[in-house]
């Protein structure tokens, strides 16, 4: 079974596999960043689509199931 390669659900564009240094991720009230993680983007307009098992890493790291490698500090501000 192929991952990516499939229409896009918002546009007639194709998703195809992205291998992307960071991407960050919201669980509830947390945020999780995967790193070298292959992501689907579609081709014309760009929405971003997650396999199964990236999704349940990232429950793994939200819920304390799995342990992170580290921690990094995230800046957070007010809007204007």
């Amino acid at each position: 079974m192929t991952k990516f390669g499939y229409r896009c659900e918002h546009c007639e564009g194709t998703v195809r596999p992205k291998r992307v240094k960071r991407e960050a991720f919201k669980h509830k009230t947390r945020f999780v960043i995967l790193e070298d993680v292959t992501v689907g983007i579609c081709d014309q307009c760009g929405s971003r689509f997650y396999t199964a098992g990236t999704l349940r890493r990232v429950q793994e790291v939200a819920t304390g199931a799995a342990a992170p490698e580290r921690f990094d500090e995230i800046p957070v501000a007010h809007a204007r």
